[in-house]
């Protein structure tokens, strides 16, 4: 493929530090050892950064992330991952055998899909009062779910024993539970593997509490 100066560009990160879907990117990037530029879209100040006229041509959703990179721009998390993936030398994010593969895009869609959005903030924000006990129901409800696929595909990770797509999905959610005051330790195999992935560099860079946006008091 014809290199060209798009293409050498660094790629731009639009995000917030605390976003289950910037950190999946983050993750990504560092398992790849992509350099990127990051640009801090701030969720809660001034009613929400995303919400401007501005960011909306980045992300007609108005969420994060947004990633510019070679002349497009990307927004939805999973995308990005698996453009990537395809894109970029580096450990692969997606396996190559297609049952391991679907195995992956399956855990990956079920965090990302049926877990996540459901606590997202602008869903807490209509919920009210009452989202402490919204979240841990649908988290708990995923989890449920989760654990027993887990159980038969994973191996060192999510999928087998290499890092994929699955795992950086896997321990941003797994933060999230924690914030919401989800016993996690009902769930074995979920917490056994978040543990094994938190001893790993990229996802320990990548990680909320160390980001370019962190506030002071949450720096790690």
């Amino acid at each position: 493929m014809r290199l060209t100066l798009v293409c050498l560009m660094k790629p731009v990160l639009h995000g917030y530090f605390r976003s289950s879907c910037s950190w999946r990117v983050r993750i990504a990037f560092a398992l790849k050892g992509i350099e990127y530029d990051q640009v801090a879209v701030n969720l809660i100040k001034d009613g929400g950064q995303q919400l401007t006229e501005q960011y909306k041509t980045l992300n007609p959703m108005q969420q994060v992330p947004a990633v510019e990179i070679d002349g497009v721009t990307l927004s939805q998390s999973l995308a990005v991952i698996q453009y990537i993936d395809e894109t970029r030398p580096g450990p692969r994010l997606l396996p190559a055998d297609p049952k391991a593969r679907a195995q992956v895009r399956m855990i990956s869609d079920l965090i990302a899909s049926g877990i996540q959005p459901l606590q997202n903030l602008s869903v807490l924000q209509k919920i009210g009062a009452e989202k402490l006990p919204w979240a841990q129901h649908f988290i708990n409800r995923g989890f449920q779910a989760l654990e027993p696929i887990l159980k038969q595909t994973a191996g060192k990770y999510c999928v087998g024993n290499e890092i994929s797509m699955a795992d950086i999905c896997l321990v941003p959610q797994v933060y999230n539970a924690e914030r919401f005051k989800v016993d996690v330790g009902q769930y074995p195999t979920i917490k056994r593997l978040n543990e094994t992935l938190a001893e790993i560099e990229a996802f320990n860079l990548s990680h909320p509490s160390r980001q370019p946006d962190t506030p002071a008091d949450l720096q790690a």
